[in-house]
């Protein structure tokens, strides 16, 4: 390997070092080559402030999951939010220098915004918006897909702040042929390559228009985090969290479907037609995602936990349906023969997170399994077992289960 190799290498491993600590590598210039820094085998110090229960699945990029039990806010808190990149985070993330670009062949004019002139020139809004992983569930798939094995915590719902992109949208001027808007991030390709696209995807203009698509600069009430798209995010929730881009400075109004990395291909979309498990699927049967199917989570008590026999189990946890609502939530003791409702809230706004809770109790000492089940406003429930397969493992929103013990 040649001398400047080494010494990218070196110094792109510093920068991620420093990054995540949020401190200085002091004598990192020493570091012998080869050696691996320890802190980058502990995930708490290594995971940007997250909780010491998050569960890494890869560093390159980083991709970190939530446990279900770590999801039991109402609103999740930054530390336990989930992490899935794509590339290497941006090196320089200067809210004061930050602008973002509006062009294309649909727009009408093109425009570059300050970060300052996005704040002060639009009215600012706040929802709160789940954001889920479209390959949520992929470990569940039987033969494996390819990615990172999400189990179950690959979802969140924060309190994000920032304007509207219809109203930039307007601002600029939109062509009566515009038909998607497409993003572009400054994360970098993990090869440290700058001309290699990492991932540009996007949405079609009527979900680009609505209400809740924000151009955020604040999550929680604060700067978003590095790891998360600072200094500015496309946050779209009810669709997967591919189509919310982390540090966005420029988007394109297309008269077509955004072609953009990772907008082709079996990326993020799945057969419209059931298929073989294993099998090679046409590209002309799929189609990409949109909206994610409806999903519930339960966030208490763990699984695994031990209850004594006569005593009432007080189950909670939150539910969701992409851009629908949803309807209901029901339990189940007995591996589903018998289903029990559950007390379910409204949401805060529309693509927010439903709050259900409910009490049971446990005809005899024994282990038991409890599942929930979510139903959406069309009807549509939550299957039991794993859905249809597909080849990028996306969409799995079997029921959710844990395991309680009675003694």
């Amino acid at each position: 390997m040649g001398n400047s190799r080494r010494t990218f290498l070196k110094s792109s491993l510093l920068t991620t070092l420093a990054t995540a600590l949020g401190t200085e590598v002091v004598f990192g210039e020493n570091l012998p080559e080869g050696v691996r820094p320890l802190a980058l085998d502990d995930p708490t110090l290594t995971t940007w402030g997250k909780h010491r229960e998050l569960m890494v699945l890869s560093d390159r990029p980083w991709n970190v999951e939530t446990p279900p039990h770590l999801l039991d806010d109402d609103v999740t808190p930054a530390s336990n939010l989930f992490i899935r990149n794509n590339g290497r985070i941006p090196e320089k993330l200067d809210a004061k220098t930050w602008s973002l670009t509006i062009e294309g062949e649909s727009a009408r004019a093109r425009k570059v915004f300050s970060l300052d002139e996005l704040k002060t020139r639009f009215k600012p809004y706040t929802y709160n918006l789940v954001m889920e992983c479209g390959g949520n569930g992929r470990y569940g798939f039987n033969p494996p897909a390819s990615g990172n094995q999400w189990k179950e915590g690959a979802v969140s719902c924060l309190r994000w702040t920032g304007v509207r992109l219809r109203d930039v949208l307007q601002s600029v001027g939109l062509k009566d042929d515009a038909v998607y808007v497409g993003y572009y991030g400054k994360d970098v390709h993990l090869s440290g390559d700058p001309t290699k696209p990492v991932i540009s995807r996007g949405v079609p203009i009527k979900k680009a228009l609505e209400d809740e698509t924000l151009l955020a600069w604040a999550m929680n009430g604060a700067d978003i985090p590095p790891v998360h798209g600072f200094p500015l995010r496309l946050v779209v929730g009810g669709w997967p969290g591919s189509v919310s881009g982390k540090w966005l400075h420029r988007l394109v109004v297309r008269n077509k479907v955004h072609d953009g990395e990772k907008m082709d291909g079996t990326h993020y979309r799945v057969p419209i037609r059931p298929v073989e498990p294993g099998s090679k699927v046409a590209d002309d049967n799929f189609r990409i995602i949109e909206s994610m199917p409806v999903r519930s989570l339960i966030t208490f008590p763990t699984s695994g936990a031990t209850i004594e026999e006569g005593k009432f189990l007080e189950l909670r946890g939150h539910a969701w349906a992409g851009d629908l609502e949803v309807a209901n939530v029901d339990v189940s003791l007995d591996f589903g023969a018998t289903w029990q409702a559950a007390q379910l809230k409204k949401p805060v706004n529309r693509l927010a997170w439903q709050r259900w809770t409910a009490r049971v109790s446990f005809p005899q000492k024994g282990y038991y399994e409890v599942w929930a089940k979510a139903t959406d406003a069309q009807g549509v429930s939550q299957p039991m077992v794993i859905p249809a397969w597909n080849p990028g493992g996306y969409l799995n929103n079997s029921c959710h289960r844990i395991a309680i013990k009675i003694v």
